[in-house]
């Protein structure tokens, strides 16, 4: 395992400092490749990650490929029904299985036709003679949960289940019945810029002043939003009322769940360390983030609606349309996520303090500290 961050007793004491005092993580915890390599280990390498949608796994064979950071994962339907994370790496040369979603019988590798059943245990190795024990062979497998529709995997030996501390979320987003959407349509931007940059960004509502004054602020100010109280549980909730009772702009209808007083809302929550989710009256994002290294990550931006709206042929005419709102959005934060990769580099960069509607990144950090914590701990019972 790598050591954990560095961090001076004037950086950890305005790292949990109360809110109204806080500050934010140090410079070296975005721009330092060793912090990222200790990440990798200790946050992705323990907590849970969103990998998919169950309504991707559908069917008995169904599967899907996503990287936790060099971890290639494969998440299938087995004939059993039962879900299975597995790793996507052939065990004869470490060829990668499967790329994107599918539906098969047998996982087969594409270099030398060795082939897997659906949870992992070894089905055949061609030319491989009698000496080849295959009861042994089995690729690793992972733990997966199902959470309100989106499926997370954790590669920790032994996780703690993760619905039951989102129990205070799943309370507050119960009316949007996240686990009955649909990805409708997805667009992908390279990101080449810290993780964290963008989990921050997408968790406050105070730079609505700034880049999405034209956008956001008209609707949603940011004076008005809030963020709840999590108990130290691993999720972030923040909460943007809207400044008007029924009307929005997308044409879409209201998603049937929800109050006439929720329609014009606007939530946005982690579940941490790096699953997104945005959703309003009508619709919800999710923005699967992949990151590969301290100064790179693959976003994907998934819209999903109810099915029937999805299949509605209006709709599915009107969806470059909607997919275009999502590119404008976001076009508005990457400029707020590479100033401040370029400024944390910057020798007289360092901390700063957190303002009163960044409650959620107090939130975000009181986690990242407490990883850090374990480790030290770890590191001094050993």
């Amino acid at each position: 395992m790598h050591p954990p961050p560095f961090l001076s007793d004037v950086e950890r004491a305005r790292l949990s400092a109360p809110p109204a005092e806080a500050w934010t993580l140090p410079p070296s915890a975005y721009t330092d490749p060793a912090v990222f390599a200790w990440e990798r280990d200790v946050i992705f390498g323990t907590e849970w990650v969103c990998v998919g949608r169950v309504e991707q796994l559908a069917n008995p064979g169904d599967h899907l490929a996503a990287d936790v950071i060099d971890q290639p994962i494969l998440v299938t339907r087995a004939t059993d029904g039962r879900l299975h994370a597995i790793s996507n790496v052939c065990l004869h040369r470490s060829m990668p299985l499967v790329d994107g979603p599918g539906s098969s019988r047998w996982i087969v590798c594409p270099y030398h036709r060795w082939s897997y059943d659906l949870d992992g245990s070894l089905h055949s190795a061609p030319m491989m003679g009698d000496d080849l024990d295959s009861s042994g062979c089995r690729l690793p497998e992972f733990a997966v949960e199902v959470w309100e529709g989106f499926v997370l995997v954790s590669m920790g030996p032994t996780p703690v289940p993760l619905a039951p501390r989102l129990a205070r979320l799943s309370e507050r987003i119960a009316n949007y019945h996240l686990s009955d959407l649909v990805v409708a349509d997805t667009i992908e931007f390279d990101s080449p810029w810290n993780w964290k940059l963008l989990v921050e960004n997408f968790m406050e509502a105070y730079h609505h002043i700034g880049p999405h004054r034209d956008t956001f602020q008209q609707n949603h100010p940011a004076a008005s939003a809030s963020v709840i109280d999590n108990r130290g549980e691993p999720f972030a909730l923040l909460e943007m009322p809207g400044t008007d009772s029924v009307d929005v702009s997308d044409g879409l209808p209201f998603l049937s769940g929800l109050l006439r007083e929720q329609r014009s809302d606007m939530l946005a929550f982690c579940v941490f360390p790096s699953t997104l989710v945005a959703t309003t009256g009508t619709l919800a994002v999710w923005y699967q983030i992949e990151p590969s290294a301290h100064d790179r990550m693959r976003l994907r931006i998934h819209l999903l609606l109810e099915p029937d709206v999805a299949s509605n042929p209006d709709v599915v005419d009107a969806l470059p349309q909607l997919v275009d709102g999502l590119r404008w959005i976001h076009n508005e934060d990457i400029a707020v996520n590479a100033g401040p990769w370029k400024g944390l580099h910057a020798p007289t960069a360092g901390q700063g303090r957190l303002a009163p509607g960044e409650r959620a990144l107090w939130q975000f950090n009181q986690f990242w500290l407490a990883h850090v914590d374990a480790c030290e701990h770890m590191i001094d019972d050993r």
